[in-house]
């Protein structure tokens, strides 16, 4: 038996440890429920969405959608590059591919695109050739926590083809964008998240 003394002491310390044990199973909680670029592929993986009815089909896609807009701006352009999506969009009719990519666009993008137009010709070539720089920089970044460069990371493929980047030069990135197929608005997906961050960052406004 506790006496009379010893009794609240052990009442506080028990509360303190109901405390740290709430603490910690929170922290799990919100641990394993972050969504990453690794989650979003093994979700896309585990669905086969052809074998779909109609309504879970859509589900899927709105969860899919869901979960790339819940990643972090690093995750999500490694989601993007590493293209986690593609193996769905492939299965998607023309009307899912176009209502997708307006699901997954960043808000603000369109306002970006009109801005981005208004700036000089030369700065936007500079800013659409920095954005290519940067993405593919992070294309050939090692997996984490691997000391290893990404086998034939140097000769891989082009985050945007050459003739997609000399029509968007032709054209404009405003003009552009709204011709293209939802096709290519998901392969000019990552140039646009980039340009965005640069926009909001002021990069494109300053001189060299």
């Amino acid at each position: 038996m506790l006496s009379h003394r010893w009794r609240p002491v052990v009442f506080c310390l028990l509360a303190i440890l109901a405390v740290w044990v709430v603490a910690l199973l929170g922290y799990t909680v919100a641990r394993n429920s972050k969504v990453t670029a690794e989650k979003v592929r093994a979700y896309a993986e585990s669905v086969d969405l052809s074998n779909l009815s109609a309504t879970d089909r859509a589900q899927a896609l709105k969860r899919l959608a869901d979960m790339l807009n819940a990643l972090s701006p690093e995750e999500r352009r490694r989601a993007r590059l590493d293209r986690v999506a593609w193996r769905w969009f492939d299965q998607m009719t023309e009307a899912e591919k176009a209502a997708f990519i307006e699901a997954t666009m960043p808000t603000g993008f369109k306002q970006m695109l009109t801005a981005f137009e208004q700036l000089p010709e030369e700065k936007r070539h500079r800013a659409i050739n920095d954005a290519l720089r940067r993405l593919k920089e992070e294309q050939d970044k090692p997996p984490a926590g691997s000391g290893a460069a990404k086998p034939g990371s140097t000769n891989g493929p082009p985050v945007l083809s050459d003739e997609l980047q000399a029509q968007i030069r032709t054209l404009g990135l405003k003009t552009f964008y709204s011709q293209s197929s939802a096709q290519t608005k998901a392969e000019l997906a990552p140039v646009l998240e980039e340009l965005q961050r640069a926009m909001e960052s002021g990069r494109p406004f300053r001189g060299r």
